[in-house]
């Protein structure tokens, strides 16, 4: 029931709109004063609202006529909005519009303000106009997501429990029930969008669902709150996770079949404000290329690559950010070398993605299977190549650097900015330079980058200066024409983009670069003796993909760094 202040009260019977015995018998209905008044024809609702927003000096509003904002319904809570009877309808800025029903309640006027977070502007309105819009905008969400729901039907996608290959019939049930509805329209949607990531993430009324594209988050439904505990405890079902542990992050995984494909789904679940996040890693091995001279590497970066992996003995190091494909590179090295008289062997956390004729182990460090024990394990398993999926600590580096030096071909990643300092790096983590340098062959570092839009690119023109200072050489400015994204897109792409590629970066340890490493240099004497010695930089490989027209120089420089 909304409670009326004293002054509406004294107002509405001191003007003799309202009688003494009405006010009375309507409060004795125990419902909400005003409407018991309005329903009962005792005053009409225009009248009430005109006279208390000319007593108040706040505008009166027709809710019929208004369509709230969504970023202003996302300030308040619904629960705030039903319980004060209120609702947030336009946001600009820091101002907030809200609907009240009572103009001389100051005290609400300032938990508003508070809860908000902004500075609340009000106007006016009805009781019963108000709980209607609050009932239309928090479960219109609802209904907009049921008639999403009713576009798919659960024999759209088979589950498959990934760690049970034989068991491949595990159908879902229960049309019937919301969330198990949802959770497969996120998932085909996603993989329509062709999307890396999806993201759950509660709100204060909402469910705020996120789709990775092209490496970057765009928001793509808004269900209603109340889904998120169905929701998530129906991905904890799939992954095999505890659905009552609410309290503690979580990791599991699942597979679905989906259009004669089976799709690999990493689920990660971690507690916030509001409620429970839950991110899923989509692996589509059908959308991976699996050969090294389909990625797109410029001749002289794919050339190194292609010299290192054929070697009998050696490390090659893949380096980059989380997302910048170094995955799918070793995937790809690995597919190239394996040969019915190669014994190859890969330790992972986790498996991303299964490779027939290759024996894959997953680290599993709760049953103390880390990656270093996993590789002392494996180099009595006679392999001739090596995948380590991350070498994250000094045992891991130190086994790997004395397997490429006793007979085998080892692969990994590590996390640096460029190729020259993952050479310091394994320095630092007190491997004698010696050793590296006798045992790297190769160190790739890798980006990704969104590819242009054939179809709706534009030219554009930049001054001479601003290309020479990043990069541009002088004979490259002559007759340039560089291209940008259109940001309107087109039917083909979204925003000017239009899927990714890697640019590469090969450090490759030359009998000079060897002696330097021995000798103690800088990684950044590294790089500028690689650079005089042919190596192509990442910013380098940008520009001469932008000069192409196959990317923006804004892409090249989001994500490299300049060679100063």
């Amino acid at each position: 029931m909304v409670r009326v202040s004293g002054k509406i009260k004294r107002l509405l019977l001191d003007s003799e709109l309202v009688s003494s015995e009405d006010w009375a018998a309507a409060v004795q209905t125990g419902s909400g004063v005003l409407s018991v008044l309005i329903e009962r024809g005792v005053i009409e609702e225009d009248v009430l609202l005109s006279r208390l927003a000319l007593e108040a000096g706040i505008p009166p509003v027709e809710l019929t006529r208004v369509s709230p904002d969504p970023s202003a319904v996302e300030v308040l809570s619904q629960e705030t909005c039903i319980e004060h009877c209120v609702l947030p309808i336009v946001r600009n800025g820091n101002q907030l519009t809200v609907v009240i029903n009572d103009p001389f309640n100051v005290l609400l006027l300032d938990d508003l303000n508070i809860l908000s977070g902004c500075k609340v502007r009000p106007v006016l309105s009805h009781p019963a106009a108000i709980r209607q819009a609050i009932d239309s905008v928090f479960d219109g969400g609802r209904r907009e997501v049921e008639e999403l729901l009713d576009e798919v039907s659960t024999g759209d996608i088979e589950v498959r429990d990934s760690d049970e290959p034989e068991d491949l019939d595990i159908q879902l049930d229960g049309d019937e029930v919301p969330a198990v509805k949802l959770v497969n329209l996120v998932l085909m949607k996603a993989l329509k969008e062709k999307s890396s990531d999806i993201h759950i993430e509660p709100g204060d009324t909402l469910i705020r669902i996120r789709f990775r594209v092209d490496g970057r988050l765009i928001e793509v439904m808004t269900p209603p709150k109340g889904l998120l505990p169905s929701l998530i405890s129906r991905l904890k079902v799939l992954a095999s996770l505890d659905i009552a542990e609410r309290q503690v992050p979580q990791d599991g995984k699942f597979q679905i079949r989906y259009e004669g494909r089976q799709i690999d789904f990493r689920l990660s679940t971690l507690p916030v404000v509001g409620g429970e996040k839950a991110v899923m890693r989509i692996l589509d091995q059908s959308s991976m290329t699996m050969r090294l001279d389909a990625l797109g590497y410029e001749p002289k970066c794919l050339q190194d690559m292609q010299t290192a992996i054929s070697a009998a003995y050696g490390m090659v190091l893949v380096t980059g950010p989380t997302g910048s494909g170094k995955s799918t590179t070793l995937y790809s090295a690995v597919n190239d070398v394996a040969k019915p008289d190669i014994n190859v062997v890969t330790v992972e956390d986790p498996v991303e993605y299964r490779m027939d004729g290759i024996n894959q182990v997953p680290v599993n460090p709760k049953r103390g299977l880390t990656f270093a024990g996993a590789l002392r394990s494996i180099l009595r398993q006679d392999p001739d190549v090596v995948l380590v999926g991350e070498i994250r600590d000094t045992e891991t580096a130190e086994i790997g650097i004395k397997a490429a030096l006793t007979g085998h071909l080892v692969l990994s990643t590590l996390h640096t900015n460029d190729a020259a300092q993952a050479v310091t790096r394994l320095v630092d983590m007190g491997i004698d330079p010696f050793m590296v340098s006798s045992s790297v062959l190769c160190v790739a570092a890798q980006r990704l980058v969104r590819n242009l839009c054939a179809h709706c690119r534009k030219g554009i023109e930049v001054p001479a200066e601003e290309l020479l200072a990043v990069g541009f050489l002088e004979s490259e400015l002559e007759g340039v024409e560089l291209q940008e994204p259109n940001p309107d897109g087109c039917p083909r792409c979204k925003n000017g983009y239009r899927g990714r590629f890697a640019l590469l970066e090969t450090f490759f340890t030359t009998e000079r670069l060897k002696r330097m490493i021995v000798e103690g240099s800088s990684s950044y004497d590294l790089k500028q003796a690689a650079i005089s010695e042919g190596m192509l930089t990442l910013r380098r490989v940008g520009i001469l993909n932008a000069l192409r027209g196959k990317t923006s120089l804004q892409e090249v420089l989001r994500v490299t760094m300049d060679d100063k």
